[in-house]
């Protein structure tokens, strides 16, 4: 049988089956051997060592019986000697239950038998005692007496030998159990330290027999996985066995051939990847310097936005504080056209309390007039009189006098009057003029009002707007600044993977292959020329540097730096945009 064909599996399915089986053998031996242990302890431990106890209460009782009735000779106190018989009854009840214990516990022939004769023997004294009994009831002490030494202690003797031979006999069981068990002890100790020696020496064996059929062809692999390791993809493996070391080297083989073939395509294939990263490097350069300048045009526009956009808000804050002049103007109008007003209401009532003191001035010159005409009776009547109205003529003559000058003031005051009354309707003409006047400024006030708020409001929408445009725009030159970042960083991968492919190239080139096996050495595109980027762009655009596995071979080249180069013209730049 060639072993080397089995399965690992069976292998060592089987060694760890015989190493089971004698651990099974060695266990029922000592499950038997420690079942007669335990049954031996049992032995002694439910049925000898109760019925040595029980046998021994029996002599304990029994003796304790004759010094009782021993004292009954001695004790003439009734009292007392009831107590000696209720000790004398408990002490019997004593032996009934240590037989009752024997006769269930033993069960050999001669125990039974010996059980039989301590019965009798125990019959023969109690009915000796109830006789020695009755006669020290009865007063007959030296009957009892006789009775006692002829019968009642030889009956006492033999069954004390009796219980002495059985508790004898239950010792000699107990110490042939305790034989056995430290015999099968001792057995089953020596049986185990065999079966440990022979299964230690079985485990050895099967270890080092599973052991080398296991480890030889691992060995094997791993020295062709160290010469894989090492780029030799040219050994030969050869697969001698059908277990999983078999099928792990036939995996090997399909390995190797299969890594063969793999580093063959890799190497021709990274002509073509290092072809294709160089004109995609040098298309994203291109496209990047269109996007920078795309970019820069964006960037004045949108200076050029913003001043406009501060051109029109600040015309926007220049009509809205317009508007507020005008709606101040308007304020004030409205205020002028009601001071007219009240002007011309003021005017109106000068005009009438000039025409009441002309009313009034005709009634002084109306009583000057009455005065004067009845100074002149007077007079007319003092001259009437002589010498006796003389004094009465000088009076009236005063009098007249004072009301001629009353009529003269009188008429000079009407006629300012008048003159102050004709002014007054004049001014209240021009008043009443200049108060529609005001009416039509404010009129017109209010539509220069309107007509600035309305600009305001356009002035405001179109500040709007255009910032919107503004906002926009500046989105533009972001998205674009952005795009030139990522274009950037495209070129830098492409850069990388250029790089990546040379040094793929240079990896896979350590294997041997056999003849024919991808000989052709891949072609490396030149590096791409890094395209120029302008001041503001390079300064916004921040891109990610492209990731590139370090290699021992070569580290990747790092990313170029950009250049600045001046802005194009503002024809160009709107061209552009």
């Amino acid at each position: 049988m060639n072993l080397a064909q089995w399965k690992i599996k069976t292998r060592l399915a089987a060694g760890f089956g015989l190493l089971v089986l004698m651990m099974l053998a060695t266990n029922a031996t000592s499950i038997g051997r420690f079942g007669s242990i335990g049954g031996s302890t049992k032995a002694i431990v439910e049925r000898d060592w109760p019925s040595a106890s029980a046998a021994e209460t029996i002599d304990s009782a029994a003796r304790e019986d004759a010094r009782r009735t021993l004292a009954l000779f001695i004790v003439d106190d009734k009292g007392l000697r009831a107590k000696s018989y209720e000790r004398i009854d408990q002490d019997k009840k004593a032996i009934d239950a240590a037989l009752a214990t024997l006769d269930k516990l033993t069960d050999s022939p001669g125990e039974r038998a010996l059980l039989a004769r301590i019965a009798a023997a125990r019959a023969a004294y109690t009915s000796s005692f109830l006789k020695v009994a009755d006669l020290v009831e009865a007063d007959d002490k030296e009957k009892a007496a006789a009775l006692m030494n002829s019968e009642t202690f030889p009956a006492l003797d033999a069954l004390l030998e009796l219980t002495q031979a059985m508790v004898a006999q239950q010792k000699a069981d107990i110490e042939g159990g305790g034989r056995q068990a430290t015999g099968d002890i001792d057995f089953s100790r020596r049986m185990m330290i065999a079966m440990g020696v022979a299964a230690l020496l079985v485990s050895a064996a099967l270890a080092y027999w599973i052991t080398a059929s296991i480890t030889g062809p691992l060995n094997e692999a791993v020295a062709i996985a160290q010469s894989v390791a090492a780029g030799d993809l040219t050994t030969r493996i050869e697969v001698r066995s059908n277990d999983e070391t078999g099928l792990l080297l036939g995996a090997l083989r399909e390995m190797n051939a299969s890594l063969a073939r793999t580093v063959g395509e890799v190497r021709q294939s990274t002509a073509t990847i290092a072809t294709a990263s160089g004109q995609i490097a040098s298309g994203n350069l291109d496209l990047s310097g269109r996007t920078e300048s795309q970019a820069s045009s964006l960037e004045q526009t949108a200076s050029s936005m913003e001043q406009l956009t501060g051109t029109v808000k600040q015309n926007a804050d220049n009509a809205r504080q317009a508007n507020q002049l005008v709606i101040s103007a308007s304020s004030v109008a409205l205020r002028g056209g009601a001071v007219v007003a009240q002007v011309v209401q003021t005017m109106g009532s000068i005009k009438d309390s000039s025409r009441k003191i002309a009313d009034i001035i005709g009634v002084i010159d109306g009583i000057a007039f009455q005065t004067n005409i009845l100074a002149l009776n007077a007079a007319v009547e003092a001259a009437r009189a002589g010498e006796q109205g003389r004094g009465f003529a000088v009076v009236a003559a005063e009098v007249r006098g004072l009301a001629q000058r009353s009529a003269t003031a009188a008429k000079e005051i009407k006629g300012l009057i008048d003159d102050s009354v004709a002014k007054v309707d004049g001014g209240g003409a021009l008043v009443d003029e200049a108060g529609q006047t005001m009416d039509l400024i404010v009129t017109s006030v209010k539509q220069v009002a309107d007509i600035m708020a309305e600009i305001t409001s356009a002035s405001q929408e179109q500040s709007l707007g255009i910032e919107q445009v503004n906002q926009a725009i500046a989105q533009m030159d972001e998205m674009t600044q952005q795009n030139a970042a990522l274009v950037e960083q495209a070129a830098a991968a492409a850069q990388s993977m250029l790089d990546e492919a040379g040094t793929l190239s240079r990896s896979v080139s350590i294997f041997k292959l056999a003849d024919g096996q991808g000989d052709a050495a891949p072609q490396l595109a030149p590096r791409a020329a890094p395209a120029q980027v302008p001041l503001s762009v390079a300064a916004a655009a921040r891109p990610l540097p492209a990731k590139a596995t370090a290699r021992p071979a070569a580290p990747p080249a790092a990313a170029a730096k950009p250049k600045l180069k001046p802005k194009a013209s503002a024809e160009s730049e709107w061209e552009e945009f």
